[in-house]
């Protein structure tokens, strides 16, 4: 079992163990979120007045649920990282969530367009942790020399929530930040520190339509000033990275509806080694 699980184990018992409490969500409303979340079907918020503690709570309620279907949580993803993100959700700083083993797909993977209750896509990037030392980082040079590889990522997530339900910072770390898949592009080893995290501020990301529209275009720093600062974000909230773990670092520009796709979607990352691209298929 990872830290997360136990890190957000604490906020919960901490919860149960006073009268605020009320906002984690019981046992009821979590069977209930993932038979919706498993059927695609819209469902009511949780958490909704409750503080980022009571959200922690049922977020990790929701993860131990949803590992017998999605696998173990292989990684974590820090959401709303970018102004548009931030600005759309009305949020002062990141929101904290997982990755699962079974949500991830790798390049040119086909999805069903209605992948979920409420499908959205984004420009994202995965680093992938190399040493435990990551956890001393205290710069983004620290945390990449402590990174094995780097993934471009087409982040697939479910907004889940009915519409008119309330979607803010506390009621979607709740849910785990939505997630739902993802399409992992190659590695990208990191052999020179120094020349990936200036590569990673200053490579431009651009997501297109299946026909070549640009939907999106955003310079690495429009992730937190460089995308390594997602980690240090992360580690902030009490994360303990492994050897072997997705960091997601967030959307680089705004979320998406898949039909805007017009069948799909790829996103390219200029000044990264070998300027690479990844993609996916909506049928």
């Amino acid at each position: 079992m990872r830290l997360i699980h136990s890190h957000l184990a604490l906020f919960c018992l901490a919860s149960f163990a006073s009268s605020v409490a009320a906002e984690c969500a019981t046992d009821a409303q979590v069977d209930q979120y993932v038979l919706d979340y498993l059927s695609n079907t819209p469902t009511p918020a949780l958490s909704t007045g409750g503080s980022m503690e009571d959200a922690l709570c049922t977020q990790a309620k929701i993860v131990s649920a949803l590992e017998p279907h999605l696998g173990p949580v292989i990684g974590y993803k820090a959401g709303l990282t970018s102004a548009p993100a931030q600005e759309r959700f009305g949020a002062s700083e990141p929101v904290q969530g997982v990755l699962f083993r079974d949500m991830m797909l790798e390049d040119g993977a086909a999805v069903p367009s209605a992948w979920g209750a409420r499908p959205v896509f984004e420009a994202d990037l995965v680093l992938v942790v190399g040493d435990a030392g990551i956890n001393q980082a205290t710069t983004p040079s620290e945390i990449i020399a402590n990174i094995a590889a780097v993934r471009p990522f087409i982040e697939l997530p479910d907004l889940t929530l009915t519409e008119g339900e309330p979607i803010t910072p506390v009621t979607l770390t709740a849910i785990g930040v939505a997630p739902k898949l993802g399409v992992l592009g190659s590695e990208i080893p990191v052999t020179d520190t120094e020349a990936i995290t200036k590569a990673l501020a200053e490579m431009t990301i651009t997501l297109r339509a299946a026909d070549g529209e640009v939907l999106a275009q955003a310079p690495g720093v429009a992730v937190l000033g460089h995308p390594a600062n997602a980690a240090l974000w992360l580690m902030s909230k009490g994360i303990e990275f492994q050897p072997g773990d997705l960091i997601s670092v967030g959307s680089f520009g705004p979320l998406v509806p898949p039909a805007k796709g017009k069948g799909g979607a790829s996103v390219t990352y200029d000044g990264l080694p070998g300027d690479p691209t990844v993609s996916v298929v909506f049928e």
